[in-house]
């Protein structure tokens, strides 16, 4: 199969590749098996930035690897989606393990409080009505209401 791209497309690309790299090795590095497996592809495609009018995008390292150059890398559109993603991920993380832990607790002492009179609602239902509680409080109050108590639970 042959693809053709402009040089913006191929920038676009980069960035994406770029993008799916920093994802992939995260913050456990570029020896993890979900990076070692896009490895071989990303060097390809870094490979292919002179031939398509992008060297500038791309240095080599000195074990003779090829790298997205800071000129790509620290673009403030990448940088921006970058910070945006892991906004994101620190809010749905914090949501869903703080409905865990809170779901958790009221089962505990559902067990201990009440008889099961009547069909209880399903975890999925009890993890969505607490999740929503803690997306409205911090659609409203961001982290001004957040207290961390050291060993205590919510």
């Amino acid at each position: 199969m042959k693809v053709s791209f402009t040089a913006k497309e191929y920038r676009q690309l980069l960035e994406l590749v770029h993008l799916g790299m920093w994802a992939v090795t995260g913050y456990q590095g570029e020896d993890t098996t979900g990076a070692k497996g896009y490895f071989d592809f990303d060097q390809k495609l870094l490979g292919m930035a002179t031939e398509a009018g992008c060297a500038d995008l791309v240095e080599k390292r000195e074990d003779g690897t090829l790298q997205p150059a800071a000129k790509l890398s620290e673009e403030d559109r990448v940088r921006d989606l970058q910070n945006e993603f892991q906004n994101d991920v620190f809010w749905h993380e914090l949501v869903a393990r703080l409905a865990d832990r809170d779901l958790a607790g009221q089962e505990g002492r559902r067990t201990i409080d009440t008889p099961r009179v009547e069909r209880p609602p399903t975890t999925d239902e009890k993890l969505k009505k607490i999740e929503e509680g803690y997306w409205k409080e911090f659609e409203k109050n961001d982290l001004a209401n957040v207290v961390l108590l050291r060993g205590g639970r919510g």
